[in-house]
Order: structure tokens, then C-alpha cells, then sequence
């Protein structure tokens, strides 16, 4: 299937691995413009050489810098002439019991996980709505619609954010201009913040890592972790052309773990 965003330009952020690399590498195999920022330059620049050798025809730009930042912000917004596709992307805070967070520990969580998305957002959604398309993806957490008890911080903020798309994307003035802007949700997924995540459960617990794993494995009804590849590719296509709507949406991807209808 031709996803008709071939040209396009897109801002990618927390792309250097993991889930964002992933949504980075299906927008460049279909002929998308790509900027990514991640704060690790040498990591960043080693994913846009990845990226480059997957489809030569296709501009890769590498901004290394904090997005959760004023000035990473603008940074990452300058290095394309236009923004048509915005993928939402940052780590999560760490777990941990509510009792131990300070304001400033929630402050944080929320500055990248809801303030920061909404600040990319507000920079791109006027010029989306001019042209007649545009196209923004929230990368969440499965956690949005299943909260994890360990995940408060994530789980607040996230879901804060979550609240404000419901509304914005169905104000007529954006959904009526081909702009759509939809969560997508993981689960467990195989990604560096996972391996974490199993590691403080694992000590936690007292149990080996390997043990613990498995039974995160076990929990899910497709007995296995995701992958960044096929979560790209869903991404994509809620950027797509067949995808206009499709828009205040939250799509999880975790398996089938969730035992819910809706």
C-alpha cells in the first residue's frame, strides 16, 4: 500500500533507538523528509546513517538536543522548511512509590510528557491547517488505558495529555482541515526502557532478571514483546493519506494484553 506521504517532512523526537527510531525508519522507507533529535548526538548520527542507506532520496537531518527545552524546541523546528508530520516522543519518568516524588519529580514528568508535546504542538498545528494536511502522533503508554501502579508519574502526565488531544483534535477549525492528531499506546515492547523497567522489578522482587522477563512475556496473550519495526509501521500509517479519519484516537498496540472491549 502507496501511504501517498511521499515529500512530506517530518519531525521525529527521541529517535535515535528505540520506538521513535522505529516511527523515523517507516517514514523514510516511504519517501518521507525526516528530522531527528534525541539528546545523544553519536547515537543520533549513527541512526541517521541507518536511516540514509534505507532510502538515499530522502533528506535525514540530525538536531542533538533536549526537547523538552525552549531552545531544543526551536532547534528541532528549524532544521525543516515545513513541519507536516510531528511524531511526540520522549522517555518516560522512573518508577517508583508516589510517597518518595517531590513537586519537583512531578513537575518534570509533566514538562516532557504532556507540556512539551502540546508546546510542538501549538508550533506546528496553524501552519498543518493552512496547507491542508498534517498529521501529529503521540507515542504514550499502554499505561494511558491500563495504569501500571509503579508508573504514577507516567501515568499522570501521559494521561493529562491524552485529555487535551481528545478535545483539540475534534475542533472542526483542525479535524475539518485534514489534520488529524491520534495516541498510539505500547505495551511491552523489546526497548531499553523496558529492560529497565524489568530490572527494578527484578530487584524489587528479589528474582532474576530472566525470570521476571518471562513472566512479562507470559502476561501477554501473543507471548512476545513487540517491535520497534512494526510499531513504525503503524505509525506511518496513521501519517497517512488513508488514515484522514482517523483522529482523536488512541491506538494500543501491546499484544492483547489489555482484557478490556473498549
Amino acid at each position: 500500500m502507496k501511504l501517498g506521504i511521499e515529500g512530506k517532512w517530518a519531525l521525529v523526537c527521541a529517535a535515535s533507538k528505540g520506538l521513535g527510531k522505529g516511527c523515523a525508519k517507516a517514514l523514510v522507507l516511504e519517501g518521507v523528509n525526516v528530522v531527528i533529535t534525541a539528546r545523544g548526538a553519536e547515537t543520533l548520527e549513527a541512526t541517521a546513517t541507518e536511516l540514509r542507506a534505507l532510502n538515499p532520496d530522502v533528506k535525514v537531518i540530525t538536531v542533538a538536543g533536549d526537547i523538552t527545552t525552549p531552545e531544543g524546541r526551536a532547534a528541532a523546528l528549524a532544521g525543516a522548511p515545513r513541519i507536516d508530520i510531528l511524531i511526540n516522543n520522549a522517555g518516560g519518568p522512573p518508577p517508583g512509590d508516589f510517597r518518595n516524588w517531590t513537586r519537583d519529580d512531578w513537575i518534570k514528568a509533566v514538562d516532557a510528557n504532556m507540556l512539551t508535546p502540546i508546546e510542538l504542538i501549538k508550533s506546528v498545528i496553524d501552519g498543518m491547517c493552512e496547507r491542508g494536511f498534517g498529521r501529529i502522533v503521540n507515542i504514550t503508554s499502554g499505561a494511558v488505558k491500563a495504569p501500571i501502579d509503579t508508573l504514577g508519574l507516567s501515568n499522570g502526565a501521559r494521561s493529562g495529555l491524552t485529555g487535551f488531544v481528545a478535545g483539540l483534535a475534534r475542533q472542526p477549525a483542525v479535524a475539518s482541515r485534514n489534520v488529524t492528531i491520534n495516541g498510539l499506546l505500547p505495551g511491552p515492547f523489546d526497548t531499553d526502557r523496558m529492560k529497565t523497567m524489568l530490572s527494578n522489578w527484578a530487584k524489587r522482587d528479589g528474582k532474576p532478571y530472566e525470570e521476571v522477563a518471562a513472566s512479562r512475556v507470559k502476561s501477554v496473550p501473543a507471548q512476545r514483546m513487540g517491535n520497534q519495526d512494526e510499531f513504525g509501521a503503524t505509525c506511518a500509517f496513521l501519517c497517512s493519506v488513508h488514515a484522514s479519519y482517523i483522529t482523536g484516537q488512541n491506538v494500543l498496540m501491546d499484544g492483547g494484553a489489555y482484557p478490556g472491549t473498549f
